[in-house]
């Protein structure tokens, strides 16, 4: 009977911790939240952004908002149409495929003058990390089309973490599997 408590807590505990430890929500800015002068390619450096991860947009409603843009409007500041933003100052976006994903506050002039501008590269579980492309496709506004980044040097890069992450995740699997056998 405990055996089967033991299995059962086991197999729960195997679906839970990946389902936790993959998704992460992420506030841009962290402490300084949706702003204006401030460095979001020095933010986003050292993180890594897989799919199912979230973005938290947070600023005064009003001040600013967040438009999601393709590679060359992020590079021109071309802000798309007002009805395309995110202006709720609490802003949460899940990162639901993998590529190049560009973000800009459309007030003012705030991402051309300010700086107020997102460049991330969202990884696929189940992909491993390869760079972007670095020749801009068109894309139409509100289309699901991306243009791929222009050559960045900003721009973060795929990390090798990857390939560690999944090899932990493995071996912790085969670990609790191990367990589960030997109780039995």
């Amino acid at each position: 009977m405990a055996s089967k408590q033991l299995n059962i807590a086991l197999a729960v505990v195997a679906i839970v911790i990946p389902a936790v430890a993959m998704a992460t929500e992420f506030t841009v800015g962290d402490d300084s939240g949706w702003t204006i002068n401030f460095d979001y390619q020095a933010w986003a450096k050292d993180k890594v952004f897989w799919v199912g991860d979230k973005l938290v947009f947070k600023y005064p409603a009003g001040r600013h908002n967040v438009f999601k843009v393709n590679g060359t409007a992020f590079a021109n500041c071309t802000i798309p149409p007002p009805n395309e933003g995110l202006t709720s100052g609490n802003d949460v976006i899940t990162l639901s495929t993998p590529g190049r994903k560009w973000y800009i506050c459309g007030v003012s002039d705030h991402c051309a003058s300010y700086g107020q501008k997102l460049v991330i590269t969202v990884l696929d579980e189940s992909s491993s990390p390869s760079p972007a492309p670095s020749t801009p496709m068109p894309s139409t506004p509100g289309s699901a089309k991306e243009a791929a980044a222009p050559s960045n040097p900003m721009a973060p890069a795929p990390s090798s973490a990857y390939g560690i992450l999944v090899s932990g995740y493995q071996l912790l699997i085969a670990a609790m599997v191990a367990v589960a056998f030997l109780l039995v």
